[in-house]
């Protein structure tokens, strides 16, 4: 079967248009797959390129070369050279993301921000909220929360809703930037069985994860980013 995604030769820089044009490469040659059911950790020091490597893929950083392929079924779409209204598409139908931050509308409560990601699969709004409040009970995030905005939530609070409306819908790629980072041992514990599930369900997930007892838990397989960047 092949992968859902493949990383062809991908490379990225940045110009400094107030430094005099001056180009700073990020990473070349990025070569790697994901099949599904399949965990593929990107690991490396800071500022190798992990998260540069999960936006270009999501599509937020465009690809300076080579091609991100993501496949469902017989169809194959290249993000990196997507225009915008292919790449927005693409989200709805195939991919999901968990960043380091989470961005919410400020006065949406939180029940509603995480059942909000099942917009695009025109889930009832009752269902979708079930939903979100099962996925939102096993991360432990206390009932009395649920109709506050999570913008007043503690940074692992917010993660926490953060990951909980990026599990919840079923795509075939899942992308993950240090999803573990804020949270106690416990809910790492969730998160790590909530990975295994979207595996067993025969999500590709992509991740970044620096707490080596969860890299451990979840990868099938490594890419040390340092040789991309080297390459660069």
């Amino acid at each position: 079967m092949p992968p859902v995604l493949e990383l062809r030769a991908a490379q990225k820089s940045f110009t400094m248009h107030l430094q005099g044009g001056l180009r700073l490469p990020v990473v070349a040659g990025v070569d790697f797959s994901v099949e599904a059911g399949q965990c593929v950790v990107l690991a490396g020091p800071s500022g190798t390129g992990k998260s540069s490597i999960l936006k270009m893929i999501f599509g937020n950083y465009r690809c300076d070369g080579g091609q991100i392929l993501v496949r469902q079924g017989e169809t194959v779409s290249d993000v990196a050279s997507a225009d915008p209204r292919q790449i927005l598409a693409l989200r709805r139908q195939l991919m999901g993301y968990v960043s380091q931050f989470l961005r919410a509308v400020p006065r949406v409560a939180a029940l509603d921000v995480v059942a909000g990601a099942l917009a695009a699969a025109r889930t009832e709004r009752e269902e979708a909220r079930r939903s979100a409040a099962e996925l939102l009970t096993r991360l432990n995030i206390p009932q009395r929360l649920w109709s506050v905005p999570p913008v007043t939530f503690s940074g692992g609070e917010q993660q926490r809703i953060n990951i909980a409306r990026g599990f919840l819908p079923e795509r075939p790629l899942l992308l993950l930037d240090e999803p573990t980072a804020s949270l106690d041992a416990e809910n790492r514990a969730t998160v790590i069985e909530l990975i295994a599930e979207k595996k067993r369900r025969g999500t590709a997930i992509v991740a970044i994860v620096h707490d080596e007892d969860v890299r451990d838990a979840i990868a099938d397989h490594v890419v040390d980013v340092t040789s991309f960047a080297k390459a660069a």
